[in-house]
């Protein structure tokens, strides 16, 4: 039982660790695709919400999942603007950043609206290219799509693509959208209006599977606990 806890703790602390020994999608090697879109503004209902979309780019993206924060829509600054339609914020790395030693140097964390990175090593810092990694607010008003997106997980190997585009629902304000990779800052998020979303690659995680084992046997060791009789030893 106390070993299992043990385990348990530190399975949950690591368990967003980005996974080593994989192999990448070829996919990820490249720039993200994005081109002037003939799609004309549209109107999408979600929640009782009607939202005016403004397609932008044509926009085609494969990178990794190293962070991400889902939206409930009834939280924080979401509730506030009355945003319903930003279902999760996905940062994903890709291209010369695909590599798992520098990767485990790095920790990455989404804020609110933002992925956040940092390091101690200057060396790994040196090597990061931050115009290889993107925050991108992903909307949907698809449930299933909305789904598949919840399920991804740190590590896995992705493909989304929709159209880059600005969005907002009746009395509230417009949320715009990065066109370029090369920015930073306030305003440099991708909001990606997602039509397609696959997870090419999904790698074994060891320190998830070790969080579900150490919480079978602590389950057991509990019950095992309870329900074999006392020994009364002399």
């Amino acid at each position: 039982m106390a070993s299992s806890c043990a385990l348990l703790l530190v399975a949950f602390w690591n368990r967003n660790d980005i996974p080593s020994g994989v192999g990448y999608h070829p996919e990820l090697r490249e720039e993200p695709r994005q081109r002037r879109t003939r799609k004309r503004p549209f109107e999408t209902d979600y929640e009782g919400i009607t939202y005016q979309v403004n397609p932008q780019y044509e926009y085609d993206l494969y990178g990794m999942v190293v962070s991400y924060r889902h939206h409930d829509g009834e939280s924080t600054m979401h509730k506030m603007s009355n945003d319903h339609l930003n279902t999760a914020d996905v940062c994903v790395v890709w291209g010369d950043n695909l590599d798992a030693d520098l990767l485990s140097k790095l920790k990455f964390w989404n804020g609110i609206f933002t992925c956040n990175v940092s390091t101690s090593d200057s060396a790994a810092w040196s090597r990061f290219d931050m115009n290889q990694l993107s925050n991108n607010h992903l909307i949907s008003a698809d449930d299933f799509l909305r789904r598949q997106i919840e399920n991804a997980k740190v590590g896995d190997q992705i493909r989304i693509k929709g159209w880059l585009a600005s969005y907002g629902g009746a009395g509230a304000p417009v949320r715009g959208t990065s066109t370029t990779r090369t920015d930073a800052g306030n305003g440099a998020c991708e909001t990606i209006f997602v039509d397609q979303f696959a997870v090419l690659v999904s790698p074994f995680r060891p320190w998830r599977a070790a969080l579900w084992g150490a919480s079978v046997v602590l389950m057991l060791s509990l019950a095992l606990h309870f329900v074999l009789p006392h020994r009364v030893r002399s």
